[in-house]
């Protein structure tokens, strides 16, 4: 059990924020396995701003489970404001990403960009933990480069901000996903602060994760790409007996996963963003490349459950 200020999470294992995989369908497949927290994909706080309908549908609580909301920008004003509509909106939890590694974000010196800049990091950790009475947490790497790795010094700017948890993904900006995450890294985190440390990158399995929990001495673990078509793996981690998994058990999450894309987004956009699960899902199955050509060029939603059932 992870205590994020007053709430108490059963679970030490979480879904981390994706940016594209993360949306709600996503989300609520995943809580059927009971993960700790799931984790909305990265919103764009100013995007939230601007009243953006879609922006605002992606913060939308439809449920008692506890809301977890992962802003990123680089203004810490329209950071706290941003905050403030997510709390509004039911967010129990607001997650202030500072590890986005791709171009677009950090071009805009936003996610991982901001390791770089400890002074702007400051002013928006305590704008975000001003602005709401909710826990907020953060999420972060080893550091921009190998040559800056900051972690450990901006987790306890974090804490005296108020930060009620910090997960550490054990690469630097630099490295984007190459390479092994290093666990062993994150201990130097843990040992900087008195709040949970939560270890992500590259953690797979139920091996993989005690290795990272021995080597990092973290709290509990944030899964990411790890989930990626197994939305189950939260149930493997939080048992030793490991789950049957067969073609049937998978088409039965399939097609209520796809039925939510559906019901979220509507057909078009639905089917389109429904696809990567669909690959994922697939992977490793005999014809499986054969499999996912057909699907890339369905737009129909019967065909594509044809093709499902057929498949699975």
């Amino acid at each position: 059990m992870i205590n994020i200020g007053d709430l108490k999470i059963k679970s030490n294992f979480l879904l981390a924020p994706m940016s594209g995989v993360t949306d709600y369908p996503n989300r609520e497949i995943v809580k059927k396995f009971e993960p700790g927290l799931v984790f909305s994909e990265m919103i764009a706080s100013r995007a939230l701003l601007s009243q953006n309908e879609k922006t605002l549908k992606m913060i939308k609580k439809t449920d008692n489970y506890i809301s977890a909301i992962q802003l990123a920008g680089c203004d810490a004003k329209i950071m706290g404001e941003a905050s403030k509509i997510c709390e509004n909106s039911g967010a129990d939890i607001i997650d202030i990403n500072m590890g986005c590694p791709v171009k677009k974000v950090v071009n805009g010196f936003a996610g991982s960009a901001l390791m770089k800049n400890e002074g702007l990091a400051t002013k928006i950790l305590e704008s975000v933990t001003r602005s709401v009475n909710i826990p907020v947490t953060l999420k972060m790497r080893k550091g921009w480069d190998d040559n800056s790795l900051n972690a450990p010094n901006i987790a306890k700017i974090a804490e005296n901000c108020g930060i009620k948890m910090i997960t550490i993904h054990g690469r630097t900006r630099c490295q984007m996903y190459k390479g092994r995450s290093d666990w062993k890294f994150v201990k130097n985190v843990k040992r900087s602060v008195k709040i949970p440390v939560l270890v992500n990158g590259d953690i797979t399995n139920n091996k993989s994760l005690k290795e990272a929990l021995r080597d990092s001495e973290a709290d509990g673990a944030m899964i990411g790409r790890g989930s990626y078509g197994r939305p189950w793996i939260f149930q493997e981690l939080n048992s030793d007996t490991p789950l049957k998994i067969n073609n049937s058990f998978k088409k039965d999450i399939i097609l209520n996963h796809l039925q939510l894309s559906l019901e979220h987004y509507g057909k078009e956009i639905g089917l389109k963003s429904f696809r990567k699960h669909l690959g994922w899902y697939s992977k490793s199955i005999i014809n499986s490349n054969e499999f996912r050509s057909k699907i890339n060029q369905c737009t129909d939603e019967v065909k594509l459950k044809y093709l499902i059932n057929d498949f699975f």
